[in-house]
């Protein structure tokens, strides 16, 4: 092997690393001790520790979310509603927010780095082709992908990456891109406490309602409309 091939591969160890974590986490099945049914047990201890470390609580819940979407755990609505309960609003979407977008800048961050040099020399040139289309409207395009809930979160936190996005495209749109559904889940986080008093049945899948699609679908449409209209003018 030669000096820079063995330097290609110590740049791809930080994504391989990060790979294998998560496939580990994943297998592990740590994301089904995170239930509504556990919520129930734990809320007494998760709200007192709330009340008496009023900066430190939300600090580790952002901390964990980060944690959470770094390895790609599917975990995101329980936490953003996990959020709203315990912090209310505008607080749970807020502490929501930031957690889950510095776990996707971190995922960005280690592939950007660890395939940049590999991809320009493998897969050119077609994603160079590629990459440069979806850059020319980087920002309408991530926008799209944030709020409409068509591709998995962990794959639209890695696509821009390999498509060349600005770090702080990728970082103002992710924010902005899940701050409705974000807000929707916390708010329904907060009057969880109401539903658990009284036994109630509870699905995270009842809030993503037809309604909330055709909104974020709508949104998504609306980012996409400066392209359109460029592309309409250009005929």
């Amino acid at each position: 092997m030669d000096k820079d091939s063995e330097f290609q591969w110590k740049k791809f160890l930080p994504l391989a690393i990060l790979i294998l974590i998560s496939l580990v986490a994943y297998f592990s099945g740590i994301q089904k001790h995170f239930s509504l049914e556990n919520l129930k047990y734990y809320r007494a201890i998760l709200e007192e520790n709330v009340n008496l470390h009023p900066y430190l609580a939300p600090l580790c819940y952002v901390v964990l979310y980060s944690i959470f979407v770094m390895v790609s755990l599917p975990l995101g609505a329980f936490m953003t509603i996990l959020g709203g309960f315990l912090f209310f609003q505008p607080w749970g979407t807020l502490y929501a927010v930031i957690g889950a977008t510095i776990g996707a800048v971190s995922i960005f961050l280690i592939a950007r780095v660890s395939t940049e040099g590999f991809l320009k020399t493998k897969a050119a040139p077609f994603l160079d082709k590629f990459s440069k289309g979806f850059q020319e409207n980087e920002a309408n395009y991530m926008l799209f992908l944030r709020f409409v809930p068509v591709f998995p979160f962990w794959l639209v936190n890695l696509a821009p990456a390999f498509l060349g996005v600005r770090v702080r495209t990728y970082i103002w749109t992710t924010m902005i891109g899940i701050l409705p559904g974000a807000y929707a889940y916390a708010q329904a986080g907060v009057g969880l406490g109401s539903i658990l008093d009284s036994n109630q049945e509870f699905s995270i899948k009842s809030i993503f309602t037809k309604d909330m699609q055709i909104a974020l679908v709508a949104l998504g449409l609306v980012s996409l409309l400066p392209i359109i209209i460029k592309k309409l003018k250009k005929q």
